[in-house]
């Protein structure tokens, strides 16, 4: 009954990407087990992973002429979201500034994000310095919640007060969302075939990627399309890091730094933009356009570009520029709330992994690939807007069956992982074998993982992992 689940979200997911429906026959799900959780977050995640591995095999059969059969390992799928490595005789850094999570507050609840420096800034401006979560929740008790949180916003920084799934529908934002697809998609005009090669063992050979993503949706699209053969350059400002993430999801990739307000690093930007086919991004609402890079300054600089776009909250309404990660889409929209009354407890309960960022990352790269199948059928170049807030609501829209309970996905085992070490820069690690595969074509990653900035501004050859 959970495979069907499965089946039914990824047609469903597949026929708001291309309009179309597939072949049953052609998805196959192993594994087994379910992330435990009042909505069913391994089908949802099962089913974006399968989607992206449909839309692989529709632009590979533009090549050969035959849809290769999609395979998805269900606890694979749902391990990845998780964290894909096991270090070897080192750590990886914590995920959470220790000052980042959910507090009480004097009516309800809500989440502050510290990851970054100046979010934390924020929050200890407004709040005052604090050294462990003890004493800024004396603070934080003192505030209504939406009075908490539009300080925080104004200021900069990353808030969201928990709202249950009533009161988000009600939302001057959440109605906005109601109307959004999931994809949003505009195409532009014709330009010359590209000559891809295409090739089942490789399929991104010769594809140049350029990665404007951070944590974490935008990171995990460009890190699958890495295991395609792509070369994806991630572009970072100086300054910005994410420790925790890198040996994550950086996979494949090189990292280089540009600051985009130098004159001399934007002609470098340019230049590597002339060259892209693809370009993927997760900066707010407008933030690309006051940098001077919309969608037309985007299309005159690389026509037949594929654009594929991500924000937190949505592409219309108030809170279409508004700062947001996962854990906050989650309690602005009822999840943590819906969560929290099923356990019957009385303090927030998210989803048992960040299932958002997760499926988002796996929607958006089937939307580069079902951009790309565009690009080589028709010549021209596309646009495709998605959302974490509007991939919540693709989520909720149905809770976790009861009937025939798989067992429950906790940690990693040892038969979950690939028999051959990968040596990075930090030391030796196990990578999670991949979750998704075609009859004919494997993930596979190189270079290893790397830090930010380890790389130049500049594109390289891809060489075959071994």
């Amino acid at each position: 009954m959970s495979d069907e689940a499965i089946h039914q979200r990824t047609q469903s997911l597949y026929a708001q990407l291309t309009g179309e429906t597939f072949c049953s026959s052609r998805l196959h799900i192993t594994g087994e087990g379910n992330l435990s959780s009042c909505y069913p977050v391994t089908p949802f995640i099962s089913a974006s992973v399968a989607l992206a591995g449909l839309a692989l095999s529709q632009l590979l059969a533009l090549r050969h002429g035959k849809r290769d059969t999609v395979t998805v390992n269900r606890r694979l799928a749902s391990l990845w979201c998780n964290s894909s490595i096991q270090p070897d005789g080192w750590d990886v850094p914590p995920a959470w500034d220790s000052l980042a999570g959910d507090y009480a507050t004097a009516d309800g609840w809500i989440r502050l994000h510290t990851n970054a420096p100046a979010h934390r800034l924020v929050v200890e401006t407004l709040l005052g310095k604090a050294e462990t979560r003890e004493v800024l929740a004396q603070r934080v008790i003192l505030w209504k919640k939406a009075e908490l949180e539009q300080a925080v916003v104004q200021a900069g920084g990353c808030a969201a007060q928990m709202l249950s799934a009533a009161q988000w529908q009600q939302h001057v934002q959440g109605k906005s969302l109601q109307q959004e697809p999931l994809f949003q998609q505009s195409l532009s005009s014709q330009t010359p075939l590209p000559q891809w090669e295409l090739s089942r063992e490789r399929p991104l050979a010769g594809v140049k990627i350029l990665d404007l993503t951070r944590i974490i949706a935008g990171p995990v699209a460009t890190r699958f399309l890495a295991g395609l053969g792509a070369d994806v350059l991630r572009i970072d400002p100086f300054g910005w890091d994410e420790v925790s993430q890198e040996a994550d999801v950086t996979l494949g990739k090189h990292c280089a730094r540009l600051n985009l307000h130098n004159p001399q690093d934007r002609h470098r930007f340019e230049a590597l933009l002339r060259e892209a086919d693809v370009n993927v991004h997760g900066y707010r609402a407008g933030a690309l356009h006051k940098l001077g890079y919309g969608s037309e300054q985007l299309r005159a600089l690389a026509p037949g570009l594929v654009d594929v776009c991500l924000n937190a909250y949505g592409w219309n309404g108030p809170w279409r520029e508004r700062r947001g990660f996962d854990s906050l889409v989650q309690m602005s929209c009822g999840i943590a709330e819906r969560g929290m009354q099923v356990s019957g407890g009385n303090k927030p309960v998210p989803l048992p992994v960040q299932a958002l960022d997760h499926a988002t990352g796996y929607l958006m790269a089937a939307a580069v690939l079902h951009g790309l199948a565009q690009r080589v059928e028709t010549g021209q170049g596309s646009q495709t807007w998605l959302s974490l807030a509007r991939t919540a609501r693709e989520l909720t829209e149905s809770e976790a069956s009861t009937e025939q309970r798989e067992p429950e996905i906790h940690s990693a085992d040892e038969a979950d992982y690939s028999p051959e070490q990968e040596h990075t820069v930090w030391g030796p690690a196990w990578r999670l074998r991949p979750p998704v595969w075609l009859e004919n074509t494997r993930l596979q990653w190189n270079p290893p993982a790397s830090p930010l900035g380890s790389a130049p501004a500049s594109w390289q050859e891809v060489r075959p992992a071994r």
